[in-house]
């Protein structure tokens, strides 16, 4: 496995299994066995248990009090180790004190305990624990999050408006008016490590948390390759040119449903105008400056979330080791 594939969410190697998400019987059959195989999810947050760098998910099984008020679709992640792994949604739960600014944050640190749900066991915001998780945990947290959310915000046809319905293990909707298939969706974006000789680009969105700088990012738009992208999205936030473009690295990133492609861009400029509609601020930063916001010595730069693929280039850059 090349490095690339340890990015966080990535290179576990699950069996999606994708053969029997239109096996009725089997998917139906799974969860009925008595094994603790469904993972549930609030508003978004899986639940887990442990914490302080090491938790883990929290599997139940079919007939648990917690899942009693989850949603009808039922998402069939795969198989972990030939064991069967869904993921359910109990957004109808209401917790007490729920504390709406916090969750919608951009880090929501609160934590919600089901009264039924196994001791320890809390819904945990995924991007605050992502690096707690195993490989293997973090990519089914990461789709069951991402799936789950695609339900959510398209129980409808568009082609028609008539609500459809989930099948094929909650990997399509079909429209019973129409006839219409809907597929999750997936979002491109492009995010760039723009070096010029020993410095790097680093920017700053606007609500960011004071002193977090990250790698620029932007949507890929239709007809556009990963390179034009690279080359459109750094010239519109920094009017920074670019000339060369290489790929990287990609990573999934459920916030709500991105790719994240990763890309090595040379800048052929360095003249910085911000376009404060994207961004706040730019900086170029040497490679020492940026090994020290890793040892949290710079003084006003943080460095990007670990976790993030913006964490995973710039630390890989900085060791010469980008493979």
């Amino acid at each position: 496995m090349k490095r690339a594939e340890t990015v966080t969410f990535g290179g576990s190697g699950l069996d999606r299994a994708a053969h029997l998400r239109g096996d009725e019987a089997a998917l139906a059959a799974g969860p009925e066995a008595g094994g603790e195989c469904i993972l549930p999810l609030w508003r978004g947050k899986p639940l887990m248990q442990g914490e302080g760098g090491a938790a883990r998910l929290t599997w139940l099984r079919s007939d648990h009090p917690v899942l009693a008020q989850a949603a009808p679709v039922r998402v069939f992640l795969g198989l972990d180790d030939g064991r069967m792994r869904h993921a359910a949604d109990i957004s109808a739960w209401v917790p007490a004190d729920v504390d709406e600014a916090q969750i919608g944050a951009f880090l929501d640190p609160t934590l919600q305990a089901h009264p039924a749900a196994p001791t320890g066991a809390v819904f945990r915001e995924l991007r605050g624990a992502m690096t707690w998780l195993t490989p293997r945990d973090a990519e089914l947290a990461a789709t069951a999050k991402a799936v789950l959310g695609w339900h959510r915000t398209h129980r409808f046809c568009s082609r028609c408006g008539a609500e459809s319905a989930p099948v094929d293990g909650g990997w399509q909707r079909e429209c019973g008016a129409c006839g219409g298939r809907h597929f999750p969706r997936t979002d491109p974006v492009v995010i760039m490590l723009v070096t010029h000789g020993n410095d790097v680009l680093l920017g700053r969105s606007p609500g960011w948390p004071a002193g977090m700088y990250s790698l620029l990012a932007g949507f890929v738009e239709p007809g556009e390759t990963l390179e034009a992208a690279v080359r459109r999205e750094v010239y519109e936030e920094t009017q920074v040119t670019i000339g060369a473009v290489s790929y990287l690295a990609s990573q999934p990133w459920p916030y709500p449903a991105s790719l994240m492609f990763g890309c090595h861009a040379e800048a052929t400029s360095r003249e910085i105008t911000v376009d404060p509609v994207e961004i706040e601020d730019a900086v170029w930063l040497s490679r020492e400056e940026v090994t020290d916001v890793f040892a949290g010595r710079h003084d006003r730069v943080l460095p990007a979330r670990k976790g993030a693929i913006a964490h995973f280039l710039l630390e890989n850059w900085l060791a010469d080791r980008l493979d």
